[in-house]
């Protein structure tokens, strides 16, 4: 955290655009590593039976986080110096650091220890992430997110192209509508306890599949735009639904590697995103956007129900 005060000050005190890349660069590998650590200690200090409700909570900061940062940001494109948002980030991130010092400081031993690293650290990275690898059910995680990411979001990167461009409306409130995605979010993040101990993880995995593919048939066939409302506040419900079971997993798949596995998770997860709009960009021209809508409805109905299936046979055997 205190590594991305001090990037994130960079990128405010860039003189140059291709040094406010580099800063940029720095600011996201920094900030790339808090979500992942902050799951693997959730997973290293609470027991499997507690932890996919606790993992539900911890998403309502990032629920809230991305919101506020689509709403701030576009305030301060409008009304501020380009280099206030990052001055303003870089101090919530130095306060931030800050706190978590001090409340280190009052935690429970067994939430303090730490293992001191040993040998090189490129030798040790490698090592960790090959035995990650290693096991045949933390493959199938891996392989299970990057393709989450590539069907959900390769599709929801277009909504508000698709939204403005066949319903006619602007654009800034095809981006409100579609933010709706982050209440369901939040929704899930709130009721998590109730969803987890009734549906269990199979059937999170299942039915938030479901509400996801359901709701993005909707936006790409309904004849109104406001039929979008309702369907993305759904996709975001399902989409926590399916993710959060993708994470627990994550959080247990090689334990005593958590670090690591979550940040191989994490790599897969983004590459997927990257790769599903890459892709889904290059379909437009000949499906269009309703076309790669759709198409993200059954790749996330294969995905989900499939896990759900690879789920049950793993509870199986362990």
């Amino acid at each position: 955290t205190l590594g991305c005060a001090l990037t994130t000050a960079l990128c405010a005190l860039a003189p140059t655009f291709e040094m406010l890349l580099v800063a940029r660069g720095m600011a996201g590998a920094s900030a790339a590593a808090i979500i992942p650590l902050a799951m693997a200690w959730i997973g290293d200090v609470t027991s499997y039976e507690r932890r996919q409700p606790i993992l539900a909570r911890f998403m309502i900061g990032q629920v809230l986080g991305v919101s506020a940062g689509v709403l701030l940001g576009g305030y301060a494109a409008d009304h501020l110096h380009w280099r206030t948002p990052f001055e303003g980030i870089a101090l919530y991130f130095a306060l931030g650091g800050v706190y978590l010092l001090w409340i280190n400081r009052h935690l429970p031993l067994p939430a303090r220890k730490t293992n001191p690293p040993q040998g090189s650290a490129l030798k040790r990275m490698v090592s960790e992430f090959s035995q990650v690898l290693s096991a045949p059910w933390a493959r199938i995680v891996l392989l299970t997110v990057f393709a989450e990411g590539a069907s959900i979001f390769g599709s929801f990167a277009f909504m508000v192209t698709h939204i403005h461009l066949v319903h006619g409306i602007a654009l800034a409130v095809a981006g409100q509508v579609v933010m709706l995605f982050g209440l369901g979010g939040l929704l899930f993040a709130v009721s998590a306890y109730y969803l987890v101990h009734r549906l269990g993880e199979v059937g999170l995995c299942r039915w938030g599949g479901v509400l996801v593919a359901a709701s993005f048939v909707t936006v790409a066939l309904s004849n109104t735009w406001w039929w979008a409302a309702p369907a993305a506040f759904m996709s975001g419900l399902g989409f926590y639904m399916l993710h959060n079971t993708l994470q627990i997993n994550a959080t247990q798949m090689a334990p005593e590697r958590r670090g690591a596995a979550v940040a191989a998770f994490a790599a897969a997860y983004f590459m997927g995103q990257s790769v599903g709009i890459a892709v889904e960009g290059l379909l437009i021209p000949s499906i269009g956007t309703s076309g790669v809508i759709l198409l993200g409805a059954v790749g996330v109905t294969l995905v989900s129900q499939n896990f759900a299936r690879l789920m049950r046979l793993h509870r199986r055997k362990v």
